[in-house]
């Protein structure tokens, strides 16, 4: 209530502010406001949220490691409670609450949070599933190592020092930190108005960028990130594209896509495939993850997948997502990056304290102000160091006086009449100063031995040695810049580690071509059109006539008819027997164990009824389809012109050369297949009763080998075959004998100067085969009966295939059981036409026969298994079976005519 015993105030002027009673003073609140707002905000910012770039560090985390150093919780000193050090940065550093000191403080325990921790906890510090950690009354932790590189030096005035909070004692401003701790091990926070998020990356990495901008002050990002291609997430994980990371490095923002790593694993007994996950993207909740995963699947958002289940444990990360018979892995794979936490993205912002101000820097700068900062260190612990040791070669040259003057001296004391008076009478006899005719007083007897006489000398030696160092180092930039990169080659030394994060390139918006890498792949097609790949380091070479190693399962009624090695980002060409042709990619047939039978094709491609697989051609890329090629596709033509076919020729156009069952062939542009539907499109017209049975690539100049399953064969022109559209019919490419059919169509060429020369490789069913020279096949017309190739007996069996290699390249053969062996081809026997052929692989029963053989390219891994064993026969060594003739005892060779034959 107001004071009645006072009369009321006169009111003030209109003009005139109203006056302060000494107490209050009257302000805009809009002024008040911003300024409280503002001075918070810079509180937040500096004392709180954001790392300062010298150290990485933010207050809080500064302020529990210094802590833990004075309390001397170094690596090799036992374990102290958490409470303890909790309490020891609220008491002295840190007047906020005792959670965010503890949080703060198992963040730096958390392996799965910081790439190199800073404190070494023991008890539970929570998990990467997101568990908490227990209360600070029942873990211990001390520092890490790698801490006391942060704090080293500290005690010798290399930092700023302030006053804690209530002014009792000093803090450190900023540590040491002797390498790029805001680099390797990134901060993030959010402050008032901004927030930072610097990933983690490898030690050995930052330290050897940081080494290069030491000693190369000009150098670009660019060359900085050959150092640092980007970040090293401690969860691992991969990075896909390299557009975030060169964007976040050249202006301090960015967006980093980082995804899981996953593979796909088949159950060897119920051949159910399953995705396993074995890392994660950078902060990411495990438990929650599956929890999401399992959500969708409940919601029917994601399909093909039949159980979920961690089975993480000590030895490491494993998330088990198994999926249904008829998933395609690599389908519900790309749905669980698109729809969870699989992949997810990481924003970059390079902010940090800098100067005492909020800045955000690039790669470089944030390096520049680290150097900048370990030049400052460096030079204040020289100072201080030359300091120290000025200080003792003052002492050590007053013990080198006393020394030379001993019994004087020791004479002059015990006359003194006390300690003052032989003090001075020692600084006036001698010259010496106070503080070395103290130190001369307080020097013990024993020192005066000869041999502690001679350790004083001999540290004087070294002080002065010392200095000169310092000094050295004080005068010389180069010197001072060499001592900080030793120091960093230390610290690389004991602290650097393999990268953990992979960088893939760019995959664009989830295409699934580019998210597998590209591998040769062994391609697998059984009789009842399994279809599976798999790579082709996992089957190692052997010697011929080896037992092999199991290629694929087979049921009894199925069995492997072919295989043959190509890219995962090669096309494929899937041909029917009813000449039909159908497109696929390589990666889009999934990859399943050796012993697995692989996935039926029709669940890849759209086959008629009753069509089988033929051919599978690998295409590495298709070109543009010729100008109205829609047309051509709707309307099914055949017949492209002469003058066409030459142009396409001169173009070094490619064709594709088809051959039936029946002898037909036929040769066709690659561009005309160049826009398929999804339902297949024409690739030639097939008679009743015939079959395609073989598609090959070609440049229209080449040379064509048929090759049929009674051992014979036939080399004609591929100019003998002019090319059509592929809605044509072929024409007779070889005449055939009662009973005979067309197994093989090779494209050959003779060899050119520095070339190797190719040999035909026939092999049969029985496990037999040969090389023999191309030479020997001479050129005929096509349409002839050719001649004989190899030598089809009860012994061997007919010809299942003939091929084309070179002495570098492997081969592999593979049975209709699933045996499946590797061998080089210089192993085989090299010889004529008209013989049988040695060994190859060693079939186990009559039911069991060759099925397939490809060829693989020179560069695959050396050839393991044993030479032959000493003694072996010398037909044996030299790839013959012993006892066995390489001819036939008649020598024959029947050919056929030399005319067209149609």
């Amino acid at each position: 209530m107001p004071d009645e015993t006072l009369p009321p105030a006169p009111p003030p002027a209109a003009s005139a502010p109203p006056p302060g009673d000494g107490h209050r003073t009257q302000v805009n609140i809009e002024d008040e406001m911003r300024k409280s707002y503002l001075d918070y905000s810079m509180s937040v910012i500096i004392g709180r949220a954001l790392p300062d770039v010298r150290d990485g560090l933010k207050p809080v985390h500064r302020r529990i490691l210094y802590a833990m150093h004075t309390e001397g919780l170094h690596h090799n000193k036992r374990y102290s409670k958490c409470a303890g050090v909790v309490g020891e940065v609220l008491k002295k550093y840190h007047p906020h609450g005792d959670s965010s000191v503890y949080d703060a403080l198992v963040r730096l325990v958390q392996d799965w949070n910081m790439r190199y921790p800073l404190v070494d906890g023991q008890g539970n510090f929570g998990s990467v599933d997101g568990d908490p950690a227990a209360a600070y009354r029942y873990t211990e932790c001390r520092l890490e190592k790698l801490a006391d590189f942060l704090l080293a030096d500290i005690d010798k005035d290399t930092v700023g020092w302030g006053p804690n909070f209530d002014d009792s004692t000093q803090e450190p401003l900023v540590l040491p930190a002797r390498f790029p701790n805001l680099l390797v091990n990134g901060s993030s926070g959010i402050a008032v108005g901004m927030a930072t998020s610097i990933p983690p990356h490898n030690m050995g990495e930052v330290v050897d960028a940081a080494i290069h901008l030491v000693q190369n002050p000009k150098a670009t990002i660019p060359e900085l990130m050959r150092f640092v291609p980007g970040p090293d997430f401690p969860t691992a994980g991969i990075i896909l594209g390299r557009d975030g990371i060169r964007k976040a490095y050249e202006t301090g923002r960015g967006n980093i896509t980082v995804r899981a790593r996953a593979a796909i694993e088949v159950h060897p007994k119920t051949e159910r495939e399953a995705i396993v996950v074995t890392e994660i993207p950078y902060q990411v909740n495990k438990a929650k993850l599956v929890e999401h995963i399992a959500d969708l699947v409940r919601d029917k958002k994601l399909e093909g997948i039949s159980d979920l289940r961690d089975e993480s444990s000590r030895e490491g990360m494993r998330v088990v997502i198994e999926l249904k018979r008829d998933a395609v892995a690599q389908v519900v794979l790309n749905n669980l990056y698109a729809h969870t936490a699989l992949q997810t993205g990481f924003g970059v912002t390079l902010l940090s304290i800098d100067g005492g101000q909020p800045r955000i820097l690039n790669l470089k700068e944030m390096l520049e102000r680290f150097v900048a900062h370990r030049r400052d260190v460096v030079t204040r612990r020289t100072r201080y160091e030359l300091k120290q040791a000025r200080a003792r070669e003052h002492i050590l040259l007053g013990y080198q006086i006393a020394l030379d003057h001993l019994d004087e001296i020791i004479e002059l004391i015990k006359k003194a009449a006390d300690r003052e008076a032989a003090r001075d009478q020692m600084m006036a006899r001698f010259g010496l100063s106070e503080l070395q005719a103290k130190a001369i007083l307080e020097l013990q007897l024993q020192r005066l031995t000869g041999l502690e006489r001679q350790k004083i000398l001999d540290e004087l030696a070294e002080v002065q040695k010392l200095i000169a160092r310092l000094k050295e180092i004080l005068a010389s930039e180069k010197v001072l810049l060499q001592v900080i990169v030793d120091e960093l080659k230390e610290v690389r030394q004991l602290f650097a580690d393999e990268r953990r994060t992979e960088i893939q390139g760019d995959p664009g918006d989830l295409d699934l071509e580019d998210l597998i890498a590209e591998e040769e792949m062994v391609v697998t097609v059984s009789h009842l059109g399994y279809v599976k790949r798999n790579p082709v380091s996992l089957y190692r070479a052997q010697h011929r006539g080896g037992r092999g190693k199991t290629g694929a399962g087979a049921r009894e009624e199925d069995f492997l008819e072919s295989l043959f090695v190509a890219s995962t980002h090669s096309y494929l060409f899937v041909f029917s027997d009813k000449g039909k042709v159908y497109w696929l990619k390589v990666h889009e047939i999934p990859q399943a164990s050796r012993a697995a039978r692989g996935k039926p094709i029709v669940n890849l491609v759209q086959l008629a009824p009753g069509e089988k697989v033929a051919a599978i051609l690998p295409v590495r890329q298709l070109p543009a389809p010729p100008a109205g090629a829609d047309e051509v596709l709707d309307q099914e033509v055949a017949a492209a012109t002469e003058a066409a076919e030459k142009e396409a020729v001169a173009a070094e156009q490619e064709f594709v050369f088809l051959a039936t069952r029946k002898g037909s062939i036929k040769k066709t542009r690659l561009d005309a297949f160049s826009r398929p539907r999804t339902a297949g499109i024409i690739a030639v017209g097939i008679e009743e009763g015939d079959a395609l049975i073989s598609a090959r690539l070609t440049d229209g100049r080449s040379h064509v080998l048929l090759s049929t399953a009674q051992g014979m064969a036939i080399r004609f022109e591929e100019t003998d075959v002019r090319a059509t559209g592929r809605g044509a019919y072929g024409v007779k490419g070889i005449t055939l004998a009662d009973g005979d059919e067309v197994v093989s169509a090779e494209v050959v060429a003779p060899a050119r100067e520095g070339e190797l020369a190719p040999t035909i490789l026939t092999v049969t069913a029985n496990g037999y085969g040969k090389r023999t020279e191309l030479g020997e096949y001479r050129l005929q017309t096509r349409g002839g009966k050719g001649i004989i190739t190899i030598k089809t007996t009860e012994r061997n069996g007919p010809v299942v295939a003939a091929t084309s290699v070179l002495e570098t390249e492997e081969v592999m053969l593979i049975t209709n059981k699933g045996m499946l062996i590797r061998m080089p081809a210089r192993g085989i026997s090299l010889i004529g036409r008209n013989t049988q052929g040695v060994r190859l692989i060693t079939v186990e029963s009559r039911e069991e026969q060759v099925a397939g053989v490809a060829r693989v390219a020179e560069g695959e891994p050396e050839v393991e298994g044993a030479a032959p064993a000493d003694g072996a026969p010398a037909s044996e060594a030299a790839g013959e079976e012993p006892g066995e003739p390489d001819g036939g005892a008649d020598g024959g060779e029947p050919e056929g005519g030399d005319g067209d034959g149609a």
